[in-house]
């Protein structure tokens, strides 16, 4: 047992798999970098490290456990995420129509260039299923009777946090050089937009359909 982790190998690997798993977080930062930048998308990973961060801290102080044992409480963060996902799915339909038609970047609609660590940060915070996810890993891995289960929260979280920039780093310096080949190619970048504004709204609907179990 290493400061009260009680399988610190599993929890890597499993940290490792799950930050791999796609879902809107990445898939937005990767979005950012790709149609304004490296620093855009950083500001953007920013915001999912703070989001991520909070539902750690919730989870750990048990704060989280509320979702769990009121249902009410729980429908109105997924409703609520659910919404939000489906408006940037829109939103993003409908800048990717507005390039497809007049073949112009700059009246493509900049609904989410202006505040990317803003939007990240609400996507991140306005997913019930992601605070549920953090309440059951982590206290799979902390020892009940270690003495300082903060000490291990905090070991666990960087962890996370590490693979978690990792990925979105590479996400990141991926999207850029995506970048340049949506420059070339205008309808391309359209169609690419189009489509992750598809993933957006089926994110949401299948949000809007989670369940406590």
């Amino acid at each position: 047992m290493y400061y009260g982790i009680t399988d610190l190998t599993t929890f890597i690997l499993g940290t490792i798999f799950i930050v791999l798993l796609p879902g809107p977080n990445s898939l937005y930062v990767m979005t950012v970098a790709s149609r304004w930048g490296i620093a855009a998308g950083y500001r953007g990973a920013a915001g999912i490290f703070v989001g991520d961060t909070v539902l750690m801290v919730l989870s750990a102080t048990g704060v989280a456990s509320l979702l769990h044992t009121t249902p009410a409480l729980f429908n109105l963060f997924k409703y609520a995420g659910a919404a939000y996902l489906v408006w940037l799915g829109i939103g993003l339909l409908r800048a990717a129509r507005a390039s497809w038609q007049r073949h112009d970047e700059q009246t493509t609609p900049r609904w989410d260039a202006a505040h990317p660590f803003r939007t990240a940060l609400v996507i991140s915070l306005m997913n019930p299923k992601a605070i549920l996810f953090f309440v059951s890993f982590f206290i799979q891995f902390v020892a009940p009777s270690y003495p300082y289960p903060g000490l291990s929260f905090l070991i666990l979280g960087c962890i996370v946090q590490v693979c978690s920039a990792l990925y979105l780093s590479a996400l990141i310096f991926g999207g850029t050089r995506l970048a340049e080949t949506f420059r070339r190619r205008q309808r391309l970048a359209a169609s690419a937009t189009g489509g992750v504004g598809v993933l957006f709204i089926g994110f949401g609907i299948k949000l809007a359909s989670a369940t406590l179990r």
